[in-house]
């Protein structure tokens, strides 16, 4: 036993150092800075607006199971990543298999795959045969590529660059290699936030050690992205990025530039959603779900009295048309970070059309936030939007996640003895290990 009740006692006390008073004016604060969120303006730029108007919603799961599914044809997609590999020769190299699950189970969507390989070297010694097109495997199903990253392009940051080139490209190519076999009436989820993020940030960040902005497969990346929000904008079927452990600070941090007298207790954004849906925290709160007002609010001082696995909570929807990493982007969408370094990104619609609108939900039975993000084109439509809501909440409702996203996860994933596998590969190098991945090796998943 490493801690002995003695170590664990003075931990205790260390504990009860810490004043968490602040606790008991959490749901006035959440309410007070929910009101500035109608609209939230920092020097004179809108970061933040509701979509129609503010409001929380509550719906009981085990009523909301018995509706009607909106769109009982779900697509999901995810990716399986050997994580970035680096070996004793210099090499960092990435793999990332992406695929398609759906629901009903669809055997020939889920049998196509696109995978990638993503390599950087800081020598030119080591030669990557990179290719311009696709190679195709089993019957044409399976398609592969190695893209590279120049030796002059990274100075640092190489895990992360193989690593999001690798993800990005499979799974924006994968999208658009299996747009045309979607079902037209069907629902569709991407695995994590609607947009590259990480490779937007990096394409307009003025670093000299960083410097991607010049790799022509970067660009790909944000035009594929756009394609695909295109094809959904087009054909007006629903498409949002299902962000499961949300990290976002930009609320937390616009709402205390503005100085409004808050003494904000908490970083992330997700923290304070959690309060604010938090039936058991805000007084007097009363839920307007999709199936009607929820009586359990009614307790002792206007408190919810219902069991934790009764009901589920989420906000309106926001529309977030500026300023991704503070003032790098001047929008929310790819497009933006075309803008940063003069590159025409093709697109069909008016660039408010691609701003990212997202609304977060609160699960208590399981004390989890999830944001869902989709595009303003789509979200602006009353009748998608409610439709959009009205799924995610079903979903949830019946199996606390989406269980095609659950699918996509399972389809995609690369085990641990098929990446110890995968490092046979490279017959002449050996994979660098450290002390963790020996003393913590076995632990790790399989």
């Amino acid at each position: 036993m490493t801690l002995e009740p003695v170590h664990m006692h003075k931990i205790s006390e260390l504990a009860e150092r810490i004043d968490r008073s602040f606790e008991l004016d959490e749901p006035k604060t959440a309410a007070d800075v929910y009101s500035l969120l109608e609209e939230l303006k920092i020097d004179g730029k809108v970061i933040l607006k509701a979509v129609d108007r503010l409001f929380r919603g509550m719906v009981r799961p085990e009523l909301m199971a018995q509706g009607e599914d909106p769109y009982p044809v779900t697509y999901a997609c995810d990716s399986g990543s050997t994580n970035p590999r680096t070996y004793d020769s210099g090499l960092f190299v990435d793999f990332c298999h992406c695929g398609l699950a759906a629901t009903p189970t669809d055997l020939d969507v889920q049998r196509c795959r696109t995978i990638v390989c993503a390599a950087y070297s800081s020598s030119q010694r080591i030669a990557m045969r990179a290719i311009a097109g696709w190679e195709t495997f089993d019957e044409g199903l399976g398609r592969a590529k190695l893209v590279t990253i120049a030796p002059d392009e990274l100075k640092r940051k190489a895990p992360d660059m193989v690593h999001s080139f690798a993800m990005y490209l499979a799974e924006s190519e994968h999208m658009l290699f299996m747009k045309d076999m979607l079902e037209p009436e069907s629902f569709f989820i991407m695995d994590g936030p609607l947009y590259p993020k990480q490779l937007m940030y990096w394409m307009v960040l003025d670093d000299e050690e960083v410097q991607i902005r010049r790799n022509n497969d970067a660009r790909k990346i944000l035009q594929n992205y756009i394609d695909i929000m295109d094809h959904f904008l087009e054909k007006k079927r629903p498409v949002i990025g299902f962000v499961k452990n949300p990290t976002d600070v930009q609320i937390m941090d616009s709402v205390r530039k503005k100085r409004e007298g808050f003494d904000l207790p908490w970083m992330l954004d997700s923290q304070f959603f959690r309060n604010l849906l938090s039936p058991y925290k805000v007084e007097g709160q009363r839920g307007q779900g999709h199936e009607g007002r929820n009586s359990k609010t009614n307790g002792k001082n206007g408190k919810y009295n219902g069991s934790r696995n009764t009901y589920i909570t989420y906000t309106n929807w926001f529309l977030q048309p500026n300023r991704f990493y503070e003032r790098m982007l001047n929008g929310t969408s790819p497009l933006a970070a075309g803008d940063a370094f003069q590159q025409e990104l093709r697109h069909k619609f008016s660039p408010e059309g691609y701003a990212l609108c997202f609304f977060m939900l609160y699960v208590p039975s399981t004390d989890v936030v999830f944001k869902v993000e989709a595009p303003y084109g789509l979200i602006k439509d009353d009748f998608l939007r409610m439709q959009i809501t009205k799924k995610v909440l079903f979903d949830l409702s019946l199996h606390g996640f989406p269980l095609t996203l659950t699918k996509a996860d399972h389809l995609a994933k690369i085990r641990k003895v098929e990446r110890q596998e995968i490092d046979k590969f490279f017959e002449n190098m050996n994979p660098d290990i450290s002390y963790n991945d020996t003393r913590w090796g076995k632990f790790n998943e399989v």
